[in-house]
């Protein structure tokens, strides 16, 4: 039996998710979950084979409980399902090595049979996406200056910023103002949108 933890914050996609999956004699959903804190939790307390997770979650997102995965060596398989195409998630799942990225829009036979050959220990990639993995562009960004722009697509002002990541307001700025001029952006807005929009936040 293959026993997997999905976790995916649109309710009627993770019920429909589970359901579907449910039906088949050698899959079991051990648990479903809306949010990265939980998915780590079901999976340190259920040990699973495989965790299906979306990327863009609350609390933590899909790539972040991977490397938490991987780091606290739970050595459950990691399965990225997500509507998102971007080459930087791409990159940094590669990176991760997850053992799957499929995109949502795959028929659900593509899914059950990615999750028995992960299973079996092959990786899989959904077929749109391998272009995306010769077409490698390094993040500019450092880790401070993505976390600045993090909070900032957030909506926190550069007081608030400066309070959370206990620095100077005047620190902020320039972390704010290195990210922009790295993205070629002309506002931390702007900044933002092309950030998220390669994968980088």
């Amino acid at each position: 039996m293959i026993r997997i933890v999905i976790a995916e914050d649109q309710q009627m996609l993770l019920s429909a998710l589970a359901s579907l999956i449910q039906l088949e004699e050698d899959i079991e959903v051990v648990a479903q979950v809306p949010d990265g804190r939980q998915a780590l939790d079901a999976i340190q307390t259920h040990r699973p084979d495989i965790c299906l997770l979306d990327i863009e979650m609350p609390v933590l997102n899909g790539l972040d409980v991977a490397e938490a995965v991987k780091r606290k060596q739970l050595g459950c398989k990691i399965m990225i399902v997500t509507t998102f195409s971007r080459p930087g998630y791409l990159q940094r799942a590669m990176e991760l090595k997850v053992d799957g990225y499929l995109l949502k829009d795959e028929p659900i036979e593509f899914l059950v049979d990615a999750i028995r050959k992960v299973h079996r220990g092959q990786r899989v990639i959904s077929p749109d996406l391998a272009a995306f993995l010769f077409e490698k562009e390094e993040n500019p960004l450092s880790e401070r200056e993505r976390e600045v722009l993090q909070l900032a697509a957030e909506g926190k002002t550069t007081d608030e910023i400066a309070g959370s990541l206990y620095l100077t307001k005047g620190t902020v700025r320039n972390y704010l103002s290195s990210a922009i001029q790295k993205l070629e952006a002309r506002s931390r807005h702007q900044a933002v949108k092309k950030a998220m929009d390669k994968g980088w936040l």
